[in-house]
């Protein structure tokens, strides 16, 4: 399970364990759960997922005791469902459909909610979101493979409760990036470079020339290391596509303005076409594509953008929604393909899922295009591997 998982388990590390279970040195689930992690698991961006998996490799995914956090995202699943198909859910809750829909959203949200948390005894037996013994996604006792316990008398033991806690969740490679992590691995763009005077002592070679010149001491002064890295920063920040993903690409916009000294900044919507804009409005200070031709080859190319949009707005002449009144511009494509043939280190940050990626036609086509990666922490650091690969 922790393989199918993802976790890199070498079969040396396998027979470690074993062998700590045949010496008896493996005597409770306890030990079980700190021993086999100990073992297996080499880094500790897995841990995360080794505590989930624990939890139902030995207790099963339904007896979760769900956080705070936890039923305020069922609750929200709830109301969708409820604007979805307001009959079924109301007849799934055993509540009038007439009484549901006298209720704000927001008075919705708090009795889905209540109604969680009140799962201790009520509604035997349901079959859709709230129950017990029955095949309910929510619930407790129940059958649905992908279910959380809702209410209950919880049967885990300590090792159980301590995966399910997911201490280490912060840790993990899935799921939102964090401000720290998108920090730390931005710190690891970097192109060192001697610049300035030579006001600095090469301890090593001021040794290696006094021993040749027989104690006669020489020092040997080197330029700093600076970091020379220039950087081109382009952000997809219009659209509704793009509205969920504001906050993090606000994130990731302020970490690289502290991050690199060389950091140009340019903003352009859903795709791009003839030209850029430095003011994030995209209305004042337009700058043409071809005053990219005159960049240092060596610049690092950043775009980060949903490429979600309609098919034509990538493939057509005239296909930005914003250059109807002129006559002739060229598909985004082309331009994209310009880019990407100019600087042959570029990246493209895509804040969709990638398990999404393949329902949407232009995510594809970019994709063929420009290395793409998703701003997730581990997306981030393979996309900078790319960035600072010697070929």
């Amino acid at each position: 399970m922790l393989r199918d998982k993802g976790i890199p388990i070498s079969p040396t590390s396998f027979l470690r364990l074993q062998k700590a279970l045949s010496m008896g040195l493996v005597r409770s689930l306890e030990d079980l759960y700190i021993a086999a992690r100990s073992l297996l698991v080499k880094s500790e961006r897995y841990f995360d997922t080794y505590d989930q998996v624990f939890s139902v490799a030995f207790r099963g995914a339904t007896e979760i005791e769900p956080t705070q956090e936890e039923l305020s995202e069922l609750a929200k699943a709830m109301l969708s469902e409820w604007l979805r198909d307001p009959g079924a859910m109301a007849n799934a809750l055993g509540v009038p459909e007439e009484d549901l829909k006298k209720m704000t959203p927001e008075e919705l949200m708090q009795y889905f909610l209540d109604r969680l948390k009140e799962q201790t005894e009520a509604h035997q037996g349901g079959d859709y979101w709230i129950g017990t013994y029955g095949t309910s996604p929510v619930g407790h006792s129940g059958e649905h493979a992908g279910g959380m316990r809702v209410g209950g008398v919880s049967r885990s033991k300590s090792a159980v409760r301590v995966a399910m806690e997911r201490r280490y969740r912060d840790y993990s490679q899935e799921g939102p990036i964090t401000a720290s992590q998108i920090s730390e691995a931005l710190k690891r763009l970097k192109h060192l470079k001697p610049a300035g005077p030579q006001d600095m002592v090469n301890v090593s070679k001021t040794i290696y020339q006094t021993m040749r010149n027989a104690g006669e001491i020489e020092i040997v002064f080197d330029r700093r290391l600076a970091d020379r890295l220039k950087i081109k920063l382009m952000i997809d920040n219009g659209g509704w596509s793009m509205d969920p993903y504001v906050e993090i690409v606000q994130v990731l916009f302020h970490y690289a303005q502290f991050q690199f000294k060389e950091l140009e900044i340019y903003y352009f919507h859903n795709t791009i076409y003839k030209q850029a804009w430095l003011d994030p409005q995209r209305l004042k200070k337009p700058v043409p594509i071809e005053d990219f031709m005159r960049a240092d080859p060596e610049t690092r190319l950043i775009i980060v953008g949903d490429a979600s949009m309609a098919p034509y707005e990538l493939m057509n002449h005239n296909g930005a929604i914003y250059y109807m009144n002129q006559k002739y511009v060229q598909p985004s494509i082309e331009y994209l393909q310009k880019l990407a043939k100019l600087f042959r280190h570029s990246v493209w940050l895509n804040p969709v899922p990638q398990t999404d990626w393949d329902y949407t036609w232009t995510i594809k086509n970019i994709g063929k295009v420009f290395p793409m990666f998703e701003l997730s922490l581990d997306g981030l650091e393979k996309a900078i591997r790319h960035l600072m690969a010697r070929n």
